[in-house]
């Protein structure tokens, strides 16, 4: 009885818009592992179908604990992030320079991706309790310090793109728990400009020592001249350039697109899946992920303001800052507007670790829809 008045009360829009980004991006996936899987049209699409099975288990689940429970469990789901991020640094599977997974048996999983969801829930407990609280500048240290543990754990991996959507979601948290805009925007907008300043002065001056390793500097600027470096650092942005212009209005067709099929395309189903999307299916194709994206960002953002709660605010909040920002880098990078910091794209990009997390965002959300009327399940 409780299930199926738990379906019932489900936001489906929310649900069909995320299964229909799913969709699109496992017919991607095929075309994109294709040209390596030529035994199996499908390649990686079928191991991600089970990504989907399995984390639509876990968003399911997740709904039967009421959010407004979280606060319980939050010093212990932050502790846990801590142990989980330390593992990895410890003992972690290292691939392409970075040290991010944890062998469990044939699978391997990344913390980070699950590291995005506690801290939003864990950060949007911290704000409920300080609740028009945040005004000084020693309350915004506080946050940072809260959120600065696990992002310097990651940065260690390292792994900058995961450290740079913590800090949307501390933004975007901050914003709608009321802190002072005055200092949070000047604070926010010091530090971007400071953190340029930083780079462009070592750029001039090597021996000026910067937190980020040589070829995270080189993907961060190399977006803005990558013709410098086109067979290292720019490949990756010209390539994708090259894919997305090809596809023209109507695209080349599915498993057509040359920059795609012949490999020309790097990390194609994963950092680059968008570049095969414009290559493939053309303006058309883009479009209508860009608008199924909006939408479902639209659509949270109602959850949001229906909140019965701070919290639930907060947590939504969170979930939206997560998804956008991730989908925003993602399309900016392949199109060469942004830096390429290897976020993956939502639900479309291939990975178990990050489609899981996107689904528990999604639950996240979800649990809050489903109370917004003080029902019980």
């Amino acid at each position: 009885m409780q299930f199926r008045r738990m379906l019932k009360e489900l936001d489906w829009g929310v649900l069909a818009n995320v299964f229909l980004i799913i969709i699109l991006g496992l017919v991607l996936i095929a075309s994109a592992t294709r040209a390596t899987s030529s035994d199996d049209i499908l390649g990686l699409a079928k191991t991600q179908l089970l990504w989907v099975f399995t984390g639509l288990l876990l968003m399911f689940g997740s709904l039967y604990i009421p959010y407004d429970d979280f606060p319980r469990y939050a010093k212990f789901l932050y502790l846990f992030n801590l142990v989980m991020l330390l593992t990895v640094l410890f003992a972690g599977r290292e691939a392409l320079g970075a040290q991010r997974w944890i062998k469990i048996g044939p699978f391997s999983l990344q913390p980070s991706e699950f590291a995005k969801d506690i801290i939003t829930i864990t950060l949007a407990n911290y704000l409920t309790a300080r609740q028009g609280q945040i005004d000084k500048l020693s309350d915004f240290i506080r946050v940072f310090v809260h959120i600065g543990v696990p992002m310097l754990l990651i940065l260690k991996q390292p792994d900058l793109g995961t450290s740079l959507v913590f800090v949307a979601i501390t933004f975007a948290q901050l914003y709608v728990a009321g802190a002072n805009r005055k200092l949070l925007f000047s604070l926010f907008g010091g530090g971007l400009a400071v953190a340029i300043g930083w780079i462009a002065l070592h750029l001039h001056f090597p021996q000026i020592w910067i937190p980020l390793k040589e070829y995270q500097l080189n993907r961060l600027i190399i977006f803005l001249d990558p013709w410098k470096d086109m067979q290292g650092a720019g490949y990756h942005v010209i390539q994708s350039q090259i894919a997305i212009g090809s596809g023209g209005f109507w695209g080349k067709g599915l498993f057509r697109g040359s920059q795609n099929q012949l490999n020309f395309l790097p990390e194609q189903h994963t950092d680059f899946i968008f570049s095969v999307l414009g290559e493939e299916l053309g303006f058309i194709g883009a479009s209508v992920l860009l608008v199924l994206y909006l939408t479902l960002f639209w659509q949270l953002i109602r959850i949001g303001q229906q909140a019965k709660d701070l919290l639930g605010s907060l947590l939504v909040a969170g979930v939206v800052a997560k998804l956008a920002f991730h989908t925003f880098i993602n399309i900016g990078m392949t199109c060469g507007i942004m830096p390429v910091t290897g976020i993956p794209l939502p639900f479309v990009s291939y990975g178990g670790s990050a489609m899981w997390s996107n689904l528990l965002s999604v639950g996240l959300a979800l649990n809050v829809y489903l109370r917004r009327k003080k029902l019980s399940f």
